[in-house]
């Protein structure tokens, strides 16, 4: 009966604690933040009608513009997860394989395997920072692949892939894939910290590339649940259509138009986000600094995420347990590694969703619990 399994990231969408470390976004966004006189007025004149299966028309056009692609290369989708799932849907099944990138959004990863996919675990180490090895993908890749899914920055750790070697995988899965395609969830490549630009899409990079992205990381609007997929491929781009409509039929036309004029406002409504983002990655490195007996980490590229690991010589498996087990009591949640298929001792660890005051006691609390786990007193 289980089609999906299950996985303990979901109560993200519940309860929040005290402290809530877990998450990987920013401050969401308010209603008033898009609404003013004129908008409420174009609002109200709004059709409730259904909107069109490849998204709204300006909507298109505003992702596309800011991709350098055609807006008839976008389908805009209920979500991001919407458009991994119809990607997983449309380009795998059973008798197929997919190579995925791990530690991986585990979202990404069930919806291969609830199409029937052979899902094939690339394995992307901490001690190697994230980045790829292409000599075992090379070893994974075979005439039976139709997708090697990956994200960059990727989720847990914010690490971003090169563009060189995202360029190398592409040619690799053209050698020994033909009819692969190989997917870049880009959702977190523009929330850059301060004036760092954003890394350039890895669509340039050729026709069997495909992009994912939303407005839930970088934009701080989850609730619009909007989000995309972008292909040059025109036979992929039509059944990704199709199978949106043969799903959802099309998306709400208050989300569209609430995200056309999210997206109109360009880095101008990102700046702000950008700035927020790499005073907290600035506060989360001194505290890494001043935990550095205890942990160690990989410094993101970007997003509000990044991947801390108990250091093994001072955290025994049962340590590990323990500091799990502590941070409840400490009003504490991070994300587990084991989430996103690492190991316990490395958790992802949200530093954009609160305001410095309280991100500075959040992790005064992990701290905290990391000398409980150690059972060592202040």
């Amino acid at each position: 009966m289980n089609r999906f399994a299950p996985n303990d990231i979901i109560h993200l969408v519940g309860d929040a604690p005290r402290y809530d470390l877990a998450e990987s976004l920013g401050p969401n966004l308010r209603l008033s933040d898009l609404l003013d006189a004129d908008a409420l007025q174009a609002l109200a004149g709004l059709s409730l009608g259904y909107g069109t299966a490849e998204g709204d028309a300006g909507l298109r056009a505003q992702i596309a513009q800011a991709h350098g692609v055609r807006a008839d290369d976008v389908v805009v989708t209920a979500g991001g997860m919407q458009a991994l799932f119809l990607i997983a849907f449309t380009l795998c099944g059973p008798s197929t394989e997919a190579v995925a990138a791990t530690p991986l959004f585990p979202l990404a990863h069930n919806a291969l395997q609830a199409v029937g996919a052979t899902v094939r675990p690339w394995p992307l180490a901490f001690e190697a920072g994230y980045q790829p090895d292409l000599d075992a993908l090379r070893a994974l890749l075979s005439p039976q692949t139709r997708l090697v899914s990956l994200a960059s920055p990727q989720n847990p750790s914010g690490v971003a892939i090169p563009l060189a070697t995202l360029r190398e995988i592409v040619a690799l899965t053209a050698e020994h894939a033909p009819q692969a395609f190989v997917l870049v969830d880009e959702t977190y490549r523009d929330a850059a910290y301060g004036h760092q630009a954003a890394a350039t899409t890895a669509l340039e990079l050729g026709p069997r590339v495909v992009s994912t992205a939303s407005l839930s990381k970088c934009h701080g609007a989850p609730g619009l649940r909007i989000g995309w997929a972008i292909s040059r491929d025109a036979e992929l781009r039509k059944q990704l259509v199709t199978a949106k409509f043969n799903t959802t039929i099309a998306c709400g036309q208050i989300d569209e138009a609430l995200a056309l004029r999210l997206l109109r406002r360009g880095d101008e409504g990102l700046a702000a986000r950008r700035a927020e983002l790499a005073e907290n990655l600035a506060l989360t490195a001194r505290w890494v600094e001043h935990e550095s007996a205890q942990v160690d980490w990989v410094r993101p590229d970007a997003g509000a995420l990044c991947c801390v690991r108990l250091k093994p010589a001072v955290f025994d498996a049962a340590a590990v347990e323990r500091f799990h087990a502590a941070l409840p009591a400490h009003g504490v949640r991070v994300g587990d590694g084991r989430w996103f298929g690492e190991s316990a001792r490395v958790f992802r660890l949200g530093f954009g969703l609160l305001p410095p005051a309280e991100l500075a006691a959040a992790l005064q609390a992990l701290s905290a619990a990391l000398r409980q786990a150690r059972q060592v007193t202040a």
